[in-house]
């Protein structure tokens, strides 16, 4: 494949570093300070080059477990989340020893699913973090493990750096973990595994090279694929690198074949559609007709109740719903102009009929193309 990509890194100004737990921790006992001091001379490298940087990092719930002496991940969410909060501040705290000798400030940033959910406060992170972009502040990001439920967990860490390179523009998402980079069959127990160098992040391929995560931490190789389409949306490059590899950062950044770069053909989205795509928690599906797949996918059209042959799940006007296939297969999402009940009124009707079936006027979309976005 061509180098092109590769050299578009040098000239990437916005770098959103995600540091798994597999490469922050000693085994998984405790923070390793050798690594965060390394991580933070490389990203200080970056800085001095003129580039902005903000860390996704894991880490507080291997932190706490290690403070609480617990050798086992526990299960439970409320035991996760009270090793959270014993292990947050540990974090925060180890890079900030790494960074102020040099003068550069950290910014504490904990995010959950509601703070990109509701329109008004995902724009206010944004003013956020760009302003302390601005003043030179290198911001720590994590999801905010204390408060969190399954229900609006972004599920891991991958996710939410993908989330946040399209929330401030990133050029480059930047993945550490244990491994080289994405292979074409799991290297723990393929030995003929080859390392993937650069690829289209929707080459269809992947799906089937890729494991789940280990132990330790919640992202795998599934997540981190994800998050590199995700990251996509808005333009940005992503990489996947072995955080153990000293100088990862600056040699990435330098355009050295490091890692797995993922590229994609893809124009960025506006804003709006970035924003839907950071809401991942649907509350129901639109089992779509074939030509309803081919107008909303192919041709950008709205969805019109004519073309939606099921209806399920409880779901509220207004509400992120996934828009599925014959084969159960979801190709869309988005925000339906109607809740469920009134939905199954309409489904398969042309929309001319929809106020003598509802009783009242309304939109004549279920989903309007404005507010929905393709995921295939």
């Amino acid at each position: 494949m061509s180098s092109s990509s590769r050299q578009s890194l040098t000239h990437a100004r916005r770098w959103v570093i995600k540091i798994g737990s597999a490469v922050l921790t000693d085994n998984g006992q405790a923070l390793s300070a050798r690594f965060i001091n390394g991580l933070a001379a490389d990203v200080i490298t970056l800085r001095q080059q003129g580039k902005q940087v903000i860390i996704v990092s894991s880490g507080a719930v291997a932190a706490g477990l290690a403070r609480l002496n617990i050798d086992t991940r526990p299960t439970s969410l409320d035991e996760l989340q009270a090793a959270a909060a014993v292990g947050q501040s540990s974090l925060v705290q180890a890079y900030e020893q790494a960074f102020s000798p040099s003068g550069y400030l950290c910014a504490q940033i904990l995010l959950s699913h509601d703070d990109v959910k509701s329109r008004e406060r995902y724009l206010n992170a944004r003013a956020t973090l760009q302003k302390l972009l601005m003043q030179g502040v290198i911001p720590i990001v994590n999801e905010n493990d204390t408060v969190v439920t399954d229900e609006i967990r972004f599920g891991d860490n991958d996710t939410l750096a993908a989330l946040v390179a399209n929330l401030i523009d990133a050029d480059a998402l930047l993945m550490l973990t244990d491994q080289q980079g994405m292979y074409d069959a799991d290297p723990r127990t393929s030995p003929t595994a080859g390392l993937i160098s650069e690829t289209d992040a929707y080459d269809p391929a992947l799906d089937g090279m890729v494991s789940e995560g280990s132990t330790l931490g919640r992202g795998g190789m599934v997540s981190k694929l994800k998050a590199a389409r995700l990251a996509s949306r808005s333009g940005t490059l992503a990489i996947i690198a072995d955080g153990r590899r000293q100088g990862v950062l600056p040699d990435v950044s330098a355009g050295l074949p490091i890692g797995t770069l993922f590229t994609t053909e893809k124009q960025p989205e506006p804003a709006r559609k970035q924003w839907l795509a950071s809401l991942l928690h649907p509350r129901g599906d639109l089992e779509l007709d074939a030509g309803a797949v081919t107008g909303v996918c192919q041709q950008g059209r709205s969805l019109l109740p004519v073309g939606v042959i099921a209806v399920r799940g409880d779901f509220m006007r207004g509400d992120l719903v996934r828009c599925v296939n014959s084969d159960g297969q979801e190709v869309a999402r988005g925000l339906s102009n109607y809740g469920s009940v009134d939905a199954q009124k309409v489904m398969g009707r042309a929309s001319a009929e929809m106020e003598a079936l509802l009783g009242f006027g309304g939109d004549e979309e279920l989903i309007h193309r404005d507010n929905l976005i393709t995921t295939r």
